[in-house]
């Protein structure tokens, strides 16, 4: 499966596993994905929720092939990229990441949903929205300078370069940085520390947390959605994503 769950003692761990493409996310793996997390919200034993990949990637993003040729939906059903965000930006469980490595697009964004963020000393992180002619998801436009500060975030967005495992830890998108062999039990044991307080006393502070920044969250996510899809698809995307598929 390109999407594995784990359940440890009050611990989800999700893998995702399509390590030959760099577990870039197509259809299947966002489906998969919205079904980890809110399958763990929903059991109330589920006290936290970790985050790998399998290889050398963490996520690579959107499968740029499928971005290129997406799969048709029925009717006005969004697409389960869509239907994650709204899970992520109120999700009711600590969300921790072990990024094993590559971490791209997506696989970048989604750690400013996370509340615990470890590296392994390998792992680098890039988010290519500009050179592909689109900008900003996840609600990352907000995010990301929330999270990292206004100028690093600024020079991450806008030059699109690689940013290593001690750049993200000195700016505050990771809490540490582990050598790989370390890296999933390190996470683990912060995760089991986590399911052993009291559930609803998780919850309720975690949604505490949480509602200080959801609206704005929101109101970003709209605006990035709207934006996506006035420049997708456009001539300007399209030669982009020709090119960065070369």
């Amino acid at each position: 499966m390109s999407v594995e769950t784990q359940d440890h003692g009050g611990v989800r761990l999700v893998r995702w596993n399509r390590p030959d493409r760099l577990n870039a996310m197509n259809n299947a793996m966002w489906e998969g994905t919205v079904a980890a997390l809110e399958g763990a919200a929903a059991d109330p034993e589920m006290r936290c929720v970790v985050l790998t990949g399998t290889g050398r990637a963490f996520t690579a993003g959107q499968d740029l092939g499928e971005m290129a040729a997406p799969p048709e939906r029925g009717g006005d059903e969004p697409h389960a990229f869509a239907r994650l965000m709204r899970v992520l930006e109120g999700f009711e469980l600590p969300l921790l990441a072990a990024i094993n490595g590559l971490a791209v697009g997506f696989g970048a964004t989604v750690l400013a949903h996370c509340d615990l963020v470890f590296l392994a000393e390998t792992a680098r992180l890039r988010v290519p929205f500009l050179p592909l002619g689109v900008t900003t998801e996840a609600a990352s436009s907000y995010l990301l300078p929330q999270r990292m500060g206004w100028q690093a975030a600024a020079d991450f967005i806008f030059t699109a370069g690689w940013l290593s495992a001690d750049q993200a830890l000195s700016c505050g998108l990771a809490y540490e940085v582990c050598s790989p062999e370390a890296l999933l039990d390190r996470v683990m044991d912060r995760a089991r520390a986590i399911g052993a307080m009291p559930p609803d006393s998780v919850r309720t502070t975690k949604a505490l947390m949480l509602a200080g920044r959801l609206d704005a969250v929101r109101a970003a996510r709209e605006r990035e959605e709207e934006a996506f899809a006035r420049l997708i698809g456009s001539a300007e995307n399209r030669r982009a994503l020709g090119q960065f598929l070369r």
